[in-house]
């Protein structure tokens, strides 16, 4: 069972890029995040009560937590969403989030003390290739200077989320930490909110259809995988399938949005895919 979750991760998280438009096409992109992370929240305190886990836990664990939340779900979600908000092309967002595995690579050696092999490498780089592929850059794309920045910040943010992530993987059971981390997500945003955004929501049903499906499909399906992999997996291992969530994004729209598929995007499917294989095999 445990070997499958790699591919429902990346089916999962892959499918959000699918629902993230229609969301902020309905809301400015802050209040519709602390509107999912209030009920992510609220879901995993609710899944604590049911398996009888207390929500005390220590100051430190409780800092510790509250920060990894901030890192995924505040930083690196908000970069992300506010970057498409302003006219940041999708695909060059994504592809400058996809450095991640390279980045977190670079920094597990001296942070976590994790060896990243030569076989790793080579795989990391057909990975980047393939996805680079599947994307593609339109050069001509006017990319506005804050989207770029909120970019750069959440590939920074979701590194050093998954670093941080590995590093207190044991401290508390899994559903604790979702729980304390949606929180963190949630008030980051609201905080957000509060200083420097007019917040509003369009509550349509598109809203409600898109919203639905990345709390439910995203935060506590995606979400709650990525982190039982970082906790079971090297770092540097788990994030390389990232790189299979630009190709994956391509075929949905392709299949659920009519979008054009290349036989470009093909070839890059199958240089990441393979790329992806050495990476992260044992």
């Amino acid at each position: 069972m445990v070997r499958i979750f790699p591919i429902i991760f990346v089916l999962l998280w892959s499918s959000a890029f699918i629902t993230t438009k229609p969301i902020i096409d309905n809301s400015d992109p802050f209040s519709a995040l602390a509107f999912r992370f209030f009920f992510v929240a609220i879901g995993f305190y609710i899944f604590s009560i049911y398996l009888k886990q207390s929500i005390i836990i220590s100051k430190k664990n409780l800092v510790e937590a509250l920060f990894s939340g901030v890192l995924f779900h505040g930083l690196y979600l908000g970069g992300v969403f506010y970057s498409i908000s302003v006219g940041m092309p999708t695909s060059i967002a994504a592809l400058i989030v996809t450095l991640q595995p390279i980045l977190t690579n670079i920094l597990t050696g001296p942070m976590l003390n994790e060896k990243v092999s030569i076989q790793q490498w080579i795989g990391i780089s057909l990975g980047f290739v393939g996805a680079v592929l599947v994307l593609g850059v339109d050069i001509g794309s006017d990319i506005p200077l804050l989207g770029l920045i909120a970019t750069i910040v959440a590939l920074i943010s979701i590194t050093f989320s998954t670093i941080w992530q590995k590093k207190l993987s044991k401290n508390l059971p899994l559903v604790i930490s979702n729980f304390y981390q949606a929180l963190g997500g949630y008030l980051f945003h609201i905080l957000v909110i509060i200083f420097f955004v007019k917040p509003y929501i369009d509550f349509t049903k598109t809203f409600f259809i898109a919203m639905s499906h990345q709390i439910f499909l995203v935060s506590f399906g995606a979400f709650t995988i990525l982190m039982f992999l970082i906790k079971k997996n090297s770092a540097s291992k788990t994030v390389s399938i990232f790189f299979l969530i630009p190709t994956t994004s391509a075929f949905m729209a392709w299949f659920f949005l009519n979008e054009d598929l290349t036989f470009l995007d093909i070839i890059g499917f199958i240089i990441t895919s393979v790329g992806v294989y050495i990476a992260t095999r044992d």
